[in-house]
């Protein structure tokens, strides 16, 4: 069985930074890629950043030059350096992983979701 952990969300003021982390833990051989995505209340989650085993990133154009992912394979870690926060970057956070490998599937997997809330 594979988890997704997330961890670092919280509340900041606006301009401020945060650092959100996501460990997948189970019996996994490889994982293709791993991302963030964003729900903000009454709108549909979006993705926010994803990075690929070979180190390629894309971004959604609104937090291009003030998020960073970054991905630790040996670890199956990704982490999310969110600067300069504004007002609408708050939502619920959400760590995912694609095309994860294991001793027995393949599949693609969610974490439960951390609380990222930006302050005016």
């Amino acid at each position: 069985q594979v988890q997704l952990v997330e961890s670092g969300g919280g509340l900041v003021q606006a301009g401020g930074s945060l650092r959100l982390s996501c460990a997948a833990s189970g019996s996994i051989i490889s994982i293709n890629a791993m991302g963030w995505y964003r729900q903000a209340p009454g709108k549909q989650r979006e993705l926010v950043a994803v990075i690929t085993g070979g180190g390629s990133t894309n971004y959604r154009d609104s937090v291009k030059g003030r998020f960073t992912i970054a991905r630790a394979n040996a670890k199956n870690t990704v982490y999310l350096q969110m600067n300069s926060l504004k007002p609408e970057d708050t939502a619920v956070y959400y760590c995912n992983a694609r095309g994860v490998v294991t001793t027995t599937q393949v599949g693609d997997y969610w974490g439960q979701g951390t609380q990222v809330t930006v302050s005016s």
